[in-house]
């Protein structure tokens, strides 16, 4: 079985986190909505709860066999192109037998640019 572990920063506001689990917990509905039965859980990369390494035991625990860990970053910084690959690789050595990719981050996707335009379209006026 497959899961898609969704891991960011992380961050010391609460409600920043809480729209990581509230986005997994939207993907994996609409996953099974077209019937693919993928897991989807999330993990921060630092300063919250679950780290990479709860979010990828998660998974295991919930039957998958491959984890995709898709870092909900923007870009290549170092984050993206060491420090996650290695917090995965680290989480992944915990559970011999699991298949591990990594996806490229937010930028690199093709719709990212749809992205961009929605969120252009949706901007308010400051006050």
């Amino acid at each position: 079985m497959k899961a898609i572990l969704l891991i960011d920063h992380g961050s010391r506001r609460a409600a920043a986190n809480e729209q990581l689990r509230a986005l997994a917990e939207r993907l994996e509905r609409s996953l099974r909505q077209r019937d693919d039965d993928a897991i989807v859980e999330h993990a921060h990369m630092e300063l919250s709860a679950p780290d990479v390494a709860a979010g990828f035991a998660r998974c295991v625990a919930r039957g998958a066999t491959s984890v995709i860990a898709v870092p909900c970053m923007l870009s290549r910084g170092r984050h993206v192109t060491e420090d996650l690959p290695r917090l995965v690789r680290e989480a992944a050595a915990r559970s011999p037998g699991v298949e591990v990719s990594f996806a490229a981050p937010l930028a690199e996707q093709p719709s990212f640019l749809d992205v961009l335009r929605e969120a252009a379209a949706s901007a308010v006026a400051l006050p």
